[in-house]
């Protein structure tokens, strides 16, 4: 599985999009940490997006979840780790909390899909938003160029039914340490409301909704999530603080 991998010290893995690869997340995260030492920072293209090949022997969620965990497992070499994920990325970030959450030192949720069948999902129905330039030129360098390079037939397959873009298992577990939840006020795809709803399982969560931002997030408001990004980041390097 490729990956891209930047700095030293703790590991903190991020797990992309439904579809997306490591480019997007690395972007959007490494200037945060220009100033920050002590952190090796992991950006994971998973199977059969990015320059990672399908597999097929996976053929449903938790395969998938299986082999992220995987790789997380043997890069982390046995040492703490955080984990930061986004839409899909946040349900297998979820699912390998469930898994072990003592090994974890933090927890980052943007735009976190909580609700996997989309007829069941609370979304804004007052949504506003219209795709300016920024908007539109991010769409077209992130996620239509990994769409390009993903095998599409692959992870169809998985998304076909509920059944099999599920877990088995719901992810859901008490965390006990720093987490920082991040949705759009005016996302249309997985909303705010659900992420909410799981916020008692994270004691030590900030969870934030940002205005003027969809499921593309962080547009406009990227100096605002950059700097929740950077405040989570001091409560994981300081829990007791």
């Amino acid at each position: 599985m490729y990956y891209e991998s930047f700095g030293a010290g703790r590991p903190i893995f991020f797990l992309p999009s439904w579809g997306g690869d490591a480019g997007e997340g690395r972007d959007v995260h490494e200037p945060v940490f220009a100033d920050r030492a002590g952190w090796r920072r992991i950006y994971v293209d998973p199977p059969g997006t990015g320059k990672s090949p399908a597999v097929p022997s996976i053929t449903d969620q938790d395969g998938m979840l299986d082999a992220i965990a995987a790789l997380v497992d043997d890069l982390s070499g046995g040492e703490p780790f955080a984990l930061a994920g986004t839409s899909a990325g946040g349900l297998h970030a979820r699912g390998i909390v469930r898994r072990d959450p003592a090994r974890i030192l933090g927890l980052l949720l943007r735009a976190p899909g909580i609700v996997v069948d989309r007829a069941r999902r609370t979304v804004p129905t007052d949504e506003y938003l219209a795709p300016g330039a920024p908007a539109r030129q991010r769409q077209h360098e992130y996620y239509d160029a990994a769409e390009a390079a993903a095998d599409l037939p692959f992870l169809r397959h998985i998304q076909r039914e509920v059944s099999t873009y599920s877990l088995r298992e719901d992810p859901a577990a008490r965390f006990e340490r720093p987490t920082l939840i991040v949705t759009g006020r005016q996302d249309t795809t997985a909303g705010y409301a659900d992420a909410w709803a799981i916020l008692e399982d994270y004691p030590r969560a900030t969870f934030a909704v940002l205005d003027q931002e969809d499921h593309l997030l962080p547009g406009p408001g990227l100096a605002a999530y950059r700097a929740l990004v950077s405040d989570w980041l001091d409560r994981v390097e300081h829990p007791d603080a």
